[in-house]
Formats: structure tokens, sequence, C-alpha cells
């Protein structure tokens, strides 16, 4: 059997994964650094995305990876797309917010909860690349509480007029269709497709962010959107359909963010090996050595709860409450790591040759986004003694 392209490795992973879901990872792997490396720097100093990529991102089968493949899609089992999904985060959170939202939360909605037409005429079009879209449930005033939510949506004869402002929304700029979440006449929330050149619908960018740079983020504001019935989606009753989506993203960053964690230790060990202090490379004191092997220790063990939440996922039997606790471990981890490897590179750490600053920035956001830390805690909490700590 072939083995993975970069460790660690430690206790043998490779054994227990198979020659497709190590193919992806290595084909993923290669493509990052031959074609994304060279551009993070200039991205991220500029708070763009490098648009010009997401033509390969489709080819490549990075979007909407799981699902069928008569739409188009790569049809991976789910631990081949979460070493995907890891893959990209080692070049940067933003590329895998890209192919994540994009996956997760535009493509699969509309598999989910759309009607066969609605599969046919947007699925084939996002996994190419071809169109961008996002997702638009948090707003100004309604973040962990998405149920509160004040977006409207109205009933006009054989339309639908939304109203409403949503807040944080990943690739909302650059989208050419929204997933719109809003609240019906009856009380119950629907998803709804609004398309870029809707009248009353804009985008505007929020400017002046201290982490994920190069993701764009930005508002969708909707004034009186008209838009047809057709774009409702017929099956998404309920915020709990809203919140199914989350859980499959955030089934992707509990990969994701490992690979943010795997390149920072390798930052950190190559340099401590490079770096010479009194007269001895700074890997050969107990201290550094301490701090390396805390991270081998870490990931190692994120590295199998992940695994088995894939192959739970994959058997179709995972629940929303292990991605919690894989979110709170593996986030909480990853940030940890990325900060101790910055120690390790000294003041060399600060600047944006080296990766594990910009990481630890980016991770800033992904222990809110998706999710709150706090809030997941709330959720383990509530499972291990039957009481709803958050309401």
């Amino acid at each position: 059997m072939s083995s993975i392209l970069v460790g660690p490795d430690f206790f043998d992973l490779s054994s227990l994964l198979s020659e497709e879901e190590i193919a992806v990872q290595n084909m993923t792997h290669e493509w990052v650094q031959d074609r994304f490396r060279p551009l993070i720097t200039k991205h991220y100093r500029a708070g763009t995305f490098p648009m010009e990529l997401k033509a390969e991102m489709g080819e490549l089968g990075f979007f909407g990876s799981t699902l069928p493949e008569k739409y188009g899609t790569a049809g991976l089992n789910n631990v081949a797309y979460g070493l995907m999904m890891q893959e990209l985060e080692r070049g940067d959170s933003g590329l895998r917010s890209f192919a994540s939202v994009q996956g997760a939360l535009v493509m699969w909605p509309i598999w989910k909860y759309g009607s066969e037409e609605q599969k046919k005429k947007w699925l084939p079009l996002l996994a190419s690349g071809k169109k961008i879209g996002c997702f638009g449930l948090t707003e100004p005033d309604f973040g962990s509480n998405p149920g509160g939510m004040l977006t409207r949506a109205k009933k006009d004869g054989s339309a639908f007029v939304l109203s409403g402002t949503k807040m944080w929304i990943t690739n909302s700029p650059v989208a050419d269709l929204a997933i719109i979440w809003a609240k019906q006449e009856s009380g119950e929330i629907g998803g709804f497709i609004v398309e870029r050149g809707t009248p009353g619908f804009e985008t505007p960018e929020i400017v002046g962010k201290l982490s994920l740079r190069a993701s764009v983020t930005g508002e969708i504001v909707l004034n009186k959107c008209r838009i047809p019935e057709e774009n409702r989606l017929p099956e998404s009753n309920g915020l709990q359909a809203a919140l199914r989506c989350l859980t499959q993203a955030r089934y992707g960053i509990n990969w994701g963010v490992m690979g943010a964690a795997i390149d920072c230790y390798i930052e950190a060990v190559e340099y401590a090996k490079t770096r010479i202090q009194f007269d001895k490379p700074i890997a050969a004191y107990q201290l550094t050595q301490q701090k390396l092997a805390n991270m081998l220790n870490e990931i190692t063990k994120a590295q199998f709860m992940t695994l088995q939440l894939g192959r739970l996922k994959d058997r179709e039997t995972m629940n929303h409450k292990q991605v919690s606790l894989s979110k709170m471990n593996n986030v909480r981890m990853a940030i940890d790591i990325a900060r101790t490897a910055r120690t390790v590179l000294g003041a060399s750490g600060i600047t944006d040759e080296y990766v594990s600053m910009r990481h630890a920035a980016n991770l800033e956001s992904v222990l809110t986004y998706e999710g709150t830390h706090e809030m997941h805690t709330l959720v383990v909490g509530e499972s291990i003694t039957g009481i709803p700590a958050y309401r």
C-alpha cells in the first residue's frame, strides 16, 4: 500500500486508509504545493482569494466531492473528502473554506432539499467551478441562535419576496448564487436559491479582517428580493434543515484544522533542526523537544478521532454531537500548536515568510465560526447530562 505523502504518521495511520483515500490526499497535497503555495502570501497580504484557481479546483473534484457522480462530482467517500480538506487547509484556511462552503453549504442542501430540476441545473455548474455559491444563515444579531432570524420570505402569487440581512458570509461578494434561509409567514424556516442579478440583492464586502484574509467575506442584503417559487428548496422544512448543512461543513472543518496543525508542526521541526543557538540547533534542547513531542501527541490523537468520525459518517451513523466533540478538540488543538510553533520560530515566526502565525490568525476565526467553541462545549455537555444549558 502507498503511504501518505508527508507525515506525521507516527502510528501508521496509512495502514487504515484505502489506496483511493491516500491517492486523493497525495493529489491534493501536490496541487496545493504546486499551485496554491506560490500565491498565498500575495493574496493574504491583499485580502483576496485567487479566483483564477476555481476552474482547476472544479476539475480536480474539490467541490461537492461526496455527492453522486451523475451531477459531475467526484463521488468520494467521506474519509477521502476529509483528507482532501486537510490538505487544502495545509495551504490556508481560506482555501479549505472556499471548497467547504461550495460543497457542504451550497451543493449539499441543493442535493438534499432541492428538486431534481434544481439539482440538474445547479450541481454540475457548481461542481465545475463555473458557478460559485454562498450560504446565508447568520445575521447581525443572530449567530448562535439562528432560530431568531429576522429575514422573512413572504408569498406573493407565484413568487416569494425576501427581506433581511445576513452577516459574515464566506464568498458572498464573489458568489453567483446564495442559499438563503428565511422565516416564512407560517413561522417555518425554509431555504431559497437567490441568484446574482436579482433586484434588491447586494453583497457588500467586509474589509479590515486580521484573520482569514485570503477568504472573501461579506454581507447579504435582501431588499424585497422577488424570486420565483421554483427557487425555493422544496424539502427544506424547518431550522433543522439548515443545521444539518452546518453539520456537513463542520465535518470538513474537523479534518481541515488538522492540516493547519500539521503544517505548523512540520515547519517547527524543520526550523528547530537548522536554527543554531549556543553552538547547536535548538532542536537539541529539552524544552524545544518537549514542544515538538506535545505537538505530535495532540496531532496523533486528533488523527484517530477524526478518522473514526469519517468511518461513522460513511456508515451513516455519525451524529452532530460527535462532530461537536471533534470540532472542540481539533480546533483547540490546532490553535495551540500554531501558537507554540510560532514560539519555536522566535522572531522569525511573526513574518509571513513562515506559515505558523498566518495559521494561528486564521484559526482564531475557525474557533468561532460554524458554531463557537463554547456552543459546541454545551452541545457535548447536554449529551453528557441530558440538560441543555444554552436555553
